[in-house]
């Protein structure tokens, strides 16, 4: 029970996931839906200010090097493409929206770096991204026992 926790927190936190696919685990492994919500929403939450902050960091380290320097205007570019009309358009509201969508690649992690790269400002993300997540998130756990089931 306690390495399905752990995993639900890790996957949560996870770029390759984050909680849309901490919690469906965490459920399909027997724990209850609650103690996943929450898990899976404090996992999810840690994402903004620990990525932003690292983002910040690494910039201010690391820009200089070619290696890194060609990394980060791939994320940022892809960041740009998916959440850019959105976001242009609605700023941080637009982040909110982009989160919300419970699809893959619509998570805390590109919008944090779209916020970045727009210049929005830090508590204004901080609020619509952890609102997204927990609109998404709330839309998982009721969603997926319906899902889960017809499978």
């Amino acid at each position: 029970m306690i390495q399905d926790i752990l995993f639900t927190f890790l996957i949560s936190f996870s770029p390759f996931g984050e909680a849309r696919v901490g919690i469906p685990y965490g459920i399909e492994q027997g724990l209850l839906p609650s103690w996943v919500f929450i898990i899976g929403l404090s996992a999810n939450l840690l994402v903004f200010p620990l990525f932003y902050k690292a983002i910040e960091f690494f910039n201010n380290h690391f820009l200089k090097h070619r290696w890194y320097r060609k990394a980060a205007i791939y994320l940022s570019l892809r960041a740009r493409r998916k959440t850019g009309p959105v976001v242009q358009k609605y700023g941080s509201i637009g982040l909110m929206i982009f989160v919300m969508i419970p699809l893959p690649f619509t998570g805390a992690y590109i919008a944090t770096i779209a916020s970045y790269i727009f210049k929005i400002n830090y508590k204004k993300s901080l609020i619509a991204i952890n609102l997204g997540v927990l609109i998404a998130l709330t839309f998982i756990i009721l969603v997926w026992p319906l899902i889960s089931s017809t499978f």
